[in-house]
């Protein structure tokens, strides 16, 4: 048997050592061909490895902030002397050198100026229009408010006066009694008729003044006649009295009125009273103001249009709707309809 010479161990590590530098160097061929081809992918794209700049540790200063302009508008107000943080927009472009170094993209710093208000520039005006100064408006002064008619007791809506009582109560020319009520169809004497023309009509007053031998200076009504005498509604008796406390008749009530409103007579006034049944009982010293009367429109009948009835008591209700007609005449209120006012025929 041949003894075989002992194998070196020198060549048993040759072989070794030989199969990892296979393997190191296949790895490392494949590495280069891995980047080699990256590379050259790469290439179109136009990126340049060697422009990149290197990560630097240390913090490169942060550029001027420009100055603040100041908001238009806002007075002295100034706003914070801060800068917003750069804003670093991530990019997916990171690349690795061959020496494992990862390199990433470093972008500019981009600071935030701030907001300035914008300021609306004003609208031109319209072509055609003409600026100028707008005129004051004057408030025109209060008109005169007339208050609600004073509901009597005793006055109901169908009552044929009603409107006639509403019409001057409201404006206070005539008043009730402290129960509220009216009572219409009482008597008026002569001194509550001069009452109601001293609150009715506004006219001049004479200069003369008359005493009456039955009024006292002291009477209620004294101021109400003495006013009635110089406005030329009413007058005394030849003997020097007025007989306040006297039951006014009808025919009275229209003399009176024609007088103080200085009324023309018609041209016929016989033929004006003629429209009345009872036009032979109207006293002679009266058919011509009886006549001016009934062509303006004063007389008011109730409850037969056509009966005068000049020597009957007049009556609260009467003697408002006459003076009512009178301030119509006058211009002092508007008309209104009643089949009760007695008109002259066409």
């Amino acid at each position: 048997m041949t003894n075989m010479p002992p194998s070196d161990p020198r060549s048993s590590e040759r072989s070794a050592l030989g199969f990892d530098e296979f393997i190191g160097i296949l790895v490392a061929f494949t590495t280069i061909g891995a980047i080699l081809f990256w590379s050259f992918s790469r290439k179109d794209s136009g990126l340049n490895l060697s422009g990149l700049p290197l990560p630097s540790s240390t913090t490169s200063p942060l550029s001027t902030p420009p100055p603040l302009v100041p908001a238009i508008g806002v007075g002295n107000l100034e706003l914070p002397q801060s800068v917003a943080p750069p804003v670093i927009v991530e990019s997916p472009g990171i690349t690795s050198r061959p020496n494992g170094v990862t390199i990433a993209p470093v972008l500019p710093i981009i600071p935030v100026l701030p907001i300035s208000p914008q300021v609306q520039a004003p609208a031109p005006p319209v072509v055609g229009t003409v600026v100028g100064e707008i005129p004051l408006v004057t408030p025109s002064a209060k008109k005169s408010t007339i208050p609600p008619p004073i509901a009597f007791t005793d006055v109901p809506e169908n009552f044929w006066a009603n409107r006639f009582i509403n019409v001057l109560s409201s404006r206070r020319i005539i008043e009730g009694y402290k129960d509220y009520s009216f009572r219409p169809d009482q008597a008026v004497n002569r001194a509550e008729f001069a009452a109601i023309l001293q609150k009715a009509f506004d006219k001049e007053l004479a200069k003369n003044d008359l005493t009456f031998k039955d009024v006292a200076s002291n009477y209620w009504a004294n101021p109400a006649i003495d006013k009635s005498i110089k406005t030329g509604f009413l007058r005394g008796y030849p003997d020097q009295t007025f007989k306040p406390d006297q039951k006014i008749p009808r025919v009275q009530v229209l003399v009176a009125l024609v007088s103080g409103l200085n009324l023309k007579s018609p041209a016929s006034p016989s033929k004006v009273i003629g429209i009345y049944k009872d036009a032979k009982d109207i006293p002679k010293y009266a058919i011509d103001r009886i006549a001016a009367a009934t062509a303006n429109g004063l007389v008011v009948n109730y409850p037969d249009k056509d009966v005068f009835a000049p020597n009957k008591e007049a009556t609260r209700a009467e003697v408002t709707a006459m003076v009512h007609q009178a301030l119509v005449r006058a211009g002092r209120l508007q008309p209104i309809k009643s089949d009760n006012i007695v008109q002259v025929p066409r």
